[in-house]
């Protein structure tokens, strides 16, 4: 047998085995996947379906739904309620920003080399560890009056009569929520840009030195650039996670006083009142608004980070360039021992 017949038949034969060795692998991945997406499907998608279904009735858990066609849609954006609702969200988005904004400075601190940096980390992210319910209860007596916070106050000279009720005022009750909320997540964004900072390039920092840039213009120009991606994840988190918001609010005031969040009435209409029509509607307007938030929070960063990849570009080849003129230098000056002799180095 020649080399060439030897050589064809080879090839034949990895053609032949080819395929069924890509039909097995084929199986394997079906085979892996199919009860995840059955899972997925059969409790998620199909829930969904009927919910969205739900929206256009009139029903209760028991009894014949009657249909209303958009009239619960209609009553979400009437009703005073749902509407209050909504607007209480405002108050956990912008606790949302100043989180991100108070988690993002620590981040930036503590990337770098702080003395008890790994403390702080731990002190930050612990609250997040704790269940939320924990959490309720544990800022409901802290607001309670004359408990904690109060007595905390007065240590520091304020006078317990002029001290407002943090959970019944409605001046200030949402504040003190958002507060709790902010206590709680603020570590979980530390840690995440933690992670992102920590992974930019440490040249980049030693060529903007190089240009003369600032803390401030290494931030602007590095760090942020650095961590877009994480920093639009951790928005699209807050903003959805404000407007879902339930734990606290449901555990801390159950919704009195004007606390009562989208999803604490959403509960409340569904199993209390028992509208499951008008609180299926409310769930599907959440789900817009969302994805409406989403999208417009993708468009804002594609315009704030339009120069960011030029750039780290730019930095990038100043660092590649302080590089090899920093070796190129060590080669120049240092000295190599041979034998006993001392000798110039060769590049």
């Amino acid at each position: 047998m020649t080399s060439a017949t030897a050589t064809y038949t080879q090839e034949g034969a990895v053609r032949e085995n080819k395929k069924p060795r890509d039909w097995r692998k084929g199986l394997i991945i079906v085979a892996f996947c199919a009860i995840p997406l059955a899972l997925l499907v059969f409790f998620t998608y199909v829930p969904f379906i009927q919910m969205a279904g739900y929206s256009f009735y009139k029903m209760k858990y028991i009894g014949t739904p009657k249909w209303v066609g958009l009239d619960n849609y209609i009553q979400v954006f009437t009703r005073d309620d749902t509407l209050s609702s909504l607007k209480i969200s405002l108050y956990y988005i912008i606790g949302s920003l100043i989180q991100l904004a108070l988690a993002l400075y620590m981040a930036t601190v503590l990337s770098f080399k702080v003395k008890l940096g790994n403390l702080f980390k731990g002190i930050y992210f612990f609250p997040y560890l704790i269940n939320g319910i924990a959490v309720g209860f544990i800022f409901k007596f802290f607001y309670t009056r004359g408990y904690i916070f109060d007595s905390v106050l007065q240590l520091c000279g304020f006078d317990l009569n002029n001290l407002p009720y943090w959970l019944k005022d409605q001046s200030i009750n949402n504040w003190s929520l958002v507060g709790a909320s902010l206590w709680r997540y603020i570590g979980q964004s530390v840690i995440l840009f933690i992670g992102a900072i920590m992974s930019i390039d440490k040249s980049l920092y030693e060529a903007a030195e190089i240009d003369g840039a600032n803390k401030w213009q290494q931030f602007r120009h590095i760090i942020l650039p650095g961590i877009k991606t994480i920093l639009v994840l951790n928005v699209i988190l807050s903003i959805t996670g404000s407007l879902s918001v339930f734990e606290i609010p449901y555990v801390v005031t159950s919704g009195a006083n004007g606390t009562a969040s989208y999803f604490v009435l959403m509960d409340q209409l569904a199993h209390t009142s028992q509208k499951v029509g008008l609180a299926s509607a409310m769930a599907i307007v959440l789900l817009a608004i969302i994805l409406i938030m989403a999208l417009l929070q993708q468009l804002f960063f594609k315009f704030v980070f339009r120069d960011a990849d030029d750039g780290v570009a730019k930095a990038r080849k100043q660092a590649a360039k302080a590089d090899r003129k920093r070796r190129k230098m060590a080669v120049k000056t240092a000295p190599i021992f041979r034998n006993g002799s001392k000798e110039k180095a060769v590049a």
